[in-house]
């Protein structure tokens, strides 16, 4: 009987240790979640810069007629650039269908890409991308230093560059907005600022 006893009291004793220790784990999570930063598009210094007017193109469009890129218009302009092969591409597809539905009143998306008109043109129909204008442009490319992909751009009504940058995921695609609406180039440089403060 007391070895029962004394197996129950141990028992006890080590959920109470264990509740401690996840406590103070929970409490370091939290500690360490303060410190990381928002992580928005990741930046690169090539191609034109935030805050500078983009060169305009006039492109056609797999899906339509032509497209202006990086002029002035009545509406602000995301070009997103992808790849048929590219699954984070696609994966960012939906999010893209999204955001073209709720933010049309003020936003344009355009997607961007190289290569043969034939791949592309299957890849339209199989991911159903018609409703978007869908330009292959080198030059295009070439233009923004594209170096990866998925790639965004985003453009205000006046066609200056206003945020740019390799977008992995919807946090990273969304925080173009987010650097839009702010006035910063990006999150890190908002985050950055804050911190100076």
């Amino acid at each position: 009987m007391n070895a029962l006893v004394f197996a129950v009291a141990a028992l006890w004793v080590l959920v109470l240790v264990m509740a401690g220790v996840i406590w103070v784990m929970l409490r370091q999570i939290g500690v360490l979640y303060e410190r990381i930063s928002p992580m928005g598009a990741l930046m690169d210094s090539a191609g034109p810069q935030v805050g500078e007017a983009a060169r305009a193109f006039l492109l056609p469009s797999l899906t339509g007629a032509e497209v202006a890129i990086g002029a002035p218009g009545t509406r602000a302009q995301l070009v997103f650039f992808l790849s048929p092969t590219c699954p984070v591409c696609k994966q960012l597809l939906p999010v893209l269908a999204s955001i073209r539905a709720d933010e049309a009143g003020w936003l344009e998306v355009v997607l961007a890409s190289d290569g043969e008109a034939d791949k592309h043109r299957a890849f339209i129909a199989k991911q159903k991308l018609s409703a978007f204008p869908y330009v292959l442009s080198t030059d295009l490319g070439m233009t923004y230093r594209v170096q990866r992909l998925p790639f965004a751009v985003l453009t205000d009504k006046s066609g200056v560059v206003r945020a740019k940058g390799l977008v992995n995921n919807r946090e990273q695609l969304e925080s173009l907005f987010t650097a839009l609406a702010v006035g910063a180039p990006s999150l890190q440089h908002l985050a950055a600022a804050q911190a100076a403060e």
